[in-house]
């Protein structure tokens, strides 16, 4: 079976039903793959991957595909999807502390990267300035799909994990920027010409992102929707019209929906569980076909010249790069020495170097091949050492945190009463568990209405104590609203003496 080339043929019922076929049993092997995954430490793009070469031509599917255009294409939509579903899951209370230093990373730490790997690449290896460049630009970009999947499964320091996802959802549009500007035809600009590109496109895309998340954010709280099924859609809708108003405007359009879709998951939107939870399963699907495809796209048995330069090159991005570029960005910000560990070690590639490596093949660039190969070995090995190894690492270094669960709590416009639903899942680890009703110290305006609990559901008294699995229903005015669900986050994180430990500040929602 060949895809990617040749005369187009009109897509019969046939053909449909065919496709779906190869889909759904591709969906649910991935699906059952990241319980394997999970178990072993193992990345699920490793595994994706995996699927894609055993579907190609070198594997038992014998399906050619040799679409580098097709995939970029499909590549650049899956990641708006992944950048918008981590954006939605990025708490604004952990992220704010730590912009400065994830800003530095993605700029400067992307500079000192490229510079140091392209430098092996061309002294070590041998590969010409302008493919080593390539090969630097590519591989500096840590992905956002790897970086999202691991650290929130490990128990990490907020500033850790916080300038970690921040930089890997800033670092996309710099390096596409230098990987454009390397591929293209004629002479290099000059590096300020660059770098005025670069600050000028993150400029327009963070204005157009900050703007659409923010009156996508005011309609949706201002405007009650029949259905509640529509209020992911329309975020979902939201965060793609940021990038693609971005990308229009000349700026970064992954930098725009980054940020849209923070100010959307930062708004406490009605039905929010509902909304994290479709957005999530998007996240997963754009990063199945995104990997399939790409582990399609490539030929396994054409890999073995390139299999040593790929090792030394990773080995200095590893080793040399990551570690200076973190201790150059990282030095005016008195990180301790165990974290700046950490991040160093945590600079994980994924589908985002491979999909870069697809330009200089539209491109036309001498040596595209070899290019787009060495990207991915080194993506699969290095991936394959450093994503297991982290929880390790992060035990060794002696970092972790142990807070509080935090409630899950989601609201549902009651548009004729002028109020809102909440509705309060308290989880295992809250606080909460053990404090009485009328200690939860609602503002005027705000009550607990039902408690279900164990399958059953009662009017609670104010002397009725809350435990852990307990569901709330709480109906609070459009006033208090905000109120109520700070009051309840803070109980939840500080217990009943929140006020008094100085909790309420901090108890923001995400």
């Amino acid at each position: 079976m060949r895809l990617g080339q040749g005369r187009e043929r009109p897509l019969t019922v046939h053909h449909l039903n065919q496709l779906l076929l190869v889909c759904s049993i591709v969906l649910l092997v991935a699906v059952a793959a990241v319980r394997i995954s999970s178990r072993s430490g193992l990345p699920s793009l490793l595994v994706y991957l995996g699927i894609g070469i055993a579907m190609g031509q070198d594997g038992i599917g014998d399906i050619q595909f040799d679409s580098a255009e097709l995939t970029q294409v499909i590549g650049y939509a899956a990641l708006v999807v992944i950048l918008a579903e981590g954006g939605l899951g990025t708490k604004w209370k952990e992220v704010r502390p730590i912009l400065p230093a994830a800003s530095a990373l993605a700029l400067t730490g992307v500079a000192v990267s490229v510079g140091v790997t392209a430098s092996a690449a061309h002294f070590l290896v041998g590969l010409e300035w302008r493919q080593a460049l390539i090969i630097g630009a590519v591989v500096s970009s840590t992905d956002a799909a790897a970086v999202f999947s691991v650290l929130r499964r490990i128990p990490l320091p907020t500033r850790v994990t916080g300038t970690l996802e921040a930089e890997s959802g800033f670092n996309d549009a710099p390096v596409v920027i230098l990987v454009v500007a390397f591929s293209s035809a004629g002479p290099i600009e000059h590096w300020y010409v660059l770098f005025g590109e670069i600050v000028l496109e993150l400029a327009i895309g963070a204005a157009i992102g900050l703007a659409v998340g923010w009156l996508g954010s005011w309609g949706l709280r201002h405007v009650a929707l029949p259905a509640s099924g529509l209020y992911p859609i329309a975020v979902m809708a939201i965060a793609v019209t940021a990038y693609a108003a971005g990308a229009l405007a000349h700026g970064s359009g992954f930098l725009a929906v980054y940020l849209a879709s923070m100010v959307l998951g930062n708004a406490k939107l009605p039905h929010w569980p509902a909304t994290r939870g479709f957005a999530e399963g998007l996240g997963w699907l754009a990063q199945i076909g995104m990997f399939v495809l790409l582990g399609l796209l490539v030929t396994p048995h054409e890999l073995g010249d390139d299999i040593v330069p790929a090792l030394v090159i990773g080995l200095a991005l590893t080793m040399v790069a990551r570690p200076l570029s973190v201790v150059v960005c990282l030095m005016p910000f008195r990180v301790p020495w165990q974290e700046q560990t950490l991040m160093s070690w945590a600079g994980l590639r994924g589908a985002v170097p491979i999909i870069l490596a697809t330009i200089p093949m539209v491109q036309g660039v001498d040596g595209s091949e070899k290019i787009f190969n060495i990207v991915f070995v080194l993506v699969v090995v290095y991936t394959l050492i450093q994503g297991p190894t982290l929880p390790w690492l992060a035990r060794k270094l002696r970092l972790g945190r142990d807070t509080a669960a935090d409630l899950g709590i989601e609201s549902a416009p009651l548009e004729r009463l002028r109020g809102h639903l909440l509705s309060v899942a308290i989880p295992a680890g809250s606080r909460m568990h053990g404090v009485e009703v009328g200690e939860l110290r609602l503002p005027a305006g705000a009550a607990v209405t039902l408690v279900v609990r164990e399958g059953t559901s009662f009017v609670p008294q104010p002397a009725t104590t809350l435990r852990r699995g307990d569901e709330l229903l709480v109906v609070a005015t459009d006033p208090v609203r905000d109120a109520a669900e700070r009051r309840l986050r803070a109980v939840g994180q500080g217990g009943k003496l929140a006020g008094w430990l100085g909790t309420e500040g901090n108890s923001g929602g995400g």
